[in-house]
């Protein structure tokens, strides 16, 4: 099945760390049908007062296991990379890497661990911009609008989220 995995950066070598995960995504990706976005960048949502600038991205990927097999794969790497483990760190703070798995596949989850699809896709340019480079006739499921549908509504209704 199709997964979607949101990439973002604001700490460090912003985009030396989204590479490595690109390459550590394609690796994980088990077929060499591998989509990735290009880099954007977007001011911080959410987070404490002077964090920095994201680079953020999207890839789809082939996986064939369980989603919750996908995101302890994404948390290992995390963790790998510098991301203090949840629970450690101030929510939102300045990371060098954050992997969110958006989507896997036709899959509905609502779980204390996992929510699929992500449960606020729907509201961030910096993520459904660059899904919808790659995948602009995904329709999500639990959602009547393609994700350039989505991503335009959201913009048009909020222009400044685009900027």
């Amino acid at each position: 099945m199709r997964a979607g995995i949101a990439l973002g950066s604001n700490l460090g070598e912003r985009a030396v760390r989204i590479e490595e995960a690109f390459a550590f995504l394609q690796e994980l990706s088990k077929s060499p049908d591998f989509l990735r976005s290009s880099l954007w960048k977007s001011d911080p949502v959410d987070c404490p007062p002077g964090s920095g600038e994201f680079l953020n991205a999207v890839v789809e990927i082939d996986w064939d296991g369980p989603p919750e097999d996908l995101l302890t794969s994404l948390l290992a790497f995390e963790r790998r990379a510098g991301r203090s483990p949840a629970g450690t760190r101030p929510r939102n703070a300045p990371r060098p890497i954050d992997l969110d798995l958006l989507y896997c596949g036709t899959l509905v989850r609502r779980t204390p661990e996992l929510v699929l699809p992500h449960p606020r896709l729907a509201c961030r340019a910096f993520v459904l911009g660059p899904l919808a480079e790659i995948a602009p006739s995904l329709r999500l499921p639990g959602f009547s609008r393609t994700v350039q549908e989505l991503y335009d509504r959201l913009i048009e209704n909020h222009p400044a989220v685009g900027s």
